[in-house]
């Protein structure tokens, strides 16, 4: 019975060298296809209104409010939507009208709850206050370069693009937790991103990070109410965007998001809400991702047959193209230079998300910015 148990983890690390070869050949193919965008002048240049449903204050909050009033950008307004007149963020955004007196700066305080998800509810009322065709949504703690509306703007020329999302890095904070999260932000999920990318023929989801699109498409799927209970709205507006006949495409620019000090614990409960939230929105595709551990099966092979030779060569290039993956991903795309302080981390990232993935099959139940809920279906409801 070991004897099998050992074949078959060994399998499972034999297949996991091989996703991390897909997923450094999908960050060059990426890098190919910006370095030719990019060389690639665009002069559509359409107004734009950035959507920014916020809830209190994230690290370095009014440093990401503010990289958005420094765009080299013709024609754009920003729309900050509160639930709460007293939130923490206010004082912030009216800073910003100040210092930016000439930019179109606003400030909706959105009283109704139009259902489970706050932030779509927020947007359900900030949207009649836009003026724009074009419009972009992104979160609260979202750095961006002066290039950033002119990049995510510039595939809209193409009719058939209804949606453009940006991969994303975390700015650690001092914490394990926080290094940990932004590690594997950098050298994993991005690294799923651009893996589906490449094997769908395109993008069917959209990143939180940045969702824009244009009211024709936002129009074709109902408007935001569909997901106004949804946990995963972001992905849940790139899908139906895409399953509706419209393009959703990568941005050739990335963004970044500062990750709280999360504790170990915080940390664990923020993945395992992330992990449950895709299992509820891509099953199979999470079901998946057991085949995705190379360097976790290695390791276990390795400790199973007791450190036996080829066990170790396993073992050996499970890390090298897991560290080549990493690198290509977090340093080459993301440019992400906290990768390289934190590479020594990487197996010990990995064995961690190989029990969240195992946890989030045992229940349904997400913390949410301090409350429960239930996860039906991708919907909450709350916990008794």
């Amino acid at each position: 019975m070991l004897h099998w148990i050992q074949l078959i983890t060994a399998g499972l690390a034999v297949i996991g060298v091989m996703y991390y070869l897909l997923c450094l050949w999908s960050a060059f193919a990426f890098l190919m296809a910006r370095r030719r965008q990019r060389s690639q002048i665009s002069e559509f240049h359409p107004p734009v209104s950035i959507l920014k449903p916020v809830r209190g204050t994230d690290p370095d909050a009014y440093e990401s409010f503010r990289s958005h009033c420094l765009q080299d950008y013709p024609e754009y307004e920003i729309i900050f939507g509160v639930g709460d007149p007293n939130d923490a963020a206010v004082p912030l955004i009216e800073r910003l009208m100040r210092e930016f007196p000439q930019r179109k700066i606003r400030l909706l305080v959105c009283t109704q709850v139009r259902g489970m998800n706050r932030k779509v509810s927020n947007l359900l009322q900030m949207l009649p206050q836009a003026c724009c065709e074009y419009l972009i949504v992104n979160d609260g703690d979202i750095r961006v370069g002066e290039d950033y509306l002119q990049r995510v703007m510039a595939p809209f020329a193409d009719k058939k693009v209804g949606m453009v999302t940006c991969l994303y890095h975390g700015i650690a904070g001092e914490t394990f937790g926080s290094r940990l999260e932004a590690l594997g932000i950098s050298t994993d999920f991005s690294a799923g991103v651009l893996t589906a990318r490449q094997l769908e023929g395109g993008l069917h989801f959209a990143l939180g990070s940045t969702m824009a699109f244009s009211r024709e498409a936002l129009a074709a799927i109902g408007g935001f109410v569909p997901m106004v209970d949804y946990l995963a709205d972001d992905y849940e507006l790139g899908s139906r965007i895409a399953s509706s006949g419209f393009r959703v495409v990568l941005a050739d620019v990335n963004v970044a998001t500062h990750v709280p000090a999360y504790s170990f614990r915080e940390f664990f409960i923020h993945q395992l809400r992330w992990a449950r939230s895709t299992r509820h929105s891509r099953p199979w595709g999470y079901t998946g991702l057991l085949f995705t551990f190379g360097l976790p099966w290695a390791l276990l092979t390795l400790g199973l047959a007791r450190g036996v030779r080829w066990t170790l060569y396993l073992l050996a290039w499970s890390l090298i193209a897991r560290l080549m993956m990493a690198i290509a991903t977090g340093v080459g795309v993301l440019r992400d230079s906290q990768v390289w302080r934190d590479l020594v981390l990487i197996p010990l990232r990995d064995v961690i998300a190989v029990i969240i993935w195992g946890t989030s099959f045992l229940g349904h139940k997400v913390n949410w910015r301090g409350s429960y809920f239930v996860l039906e279906d991708g919907k909450l409801r709350p916990a008794n």
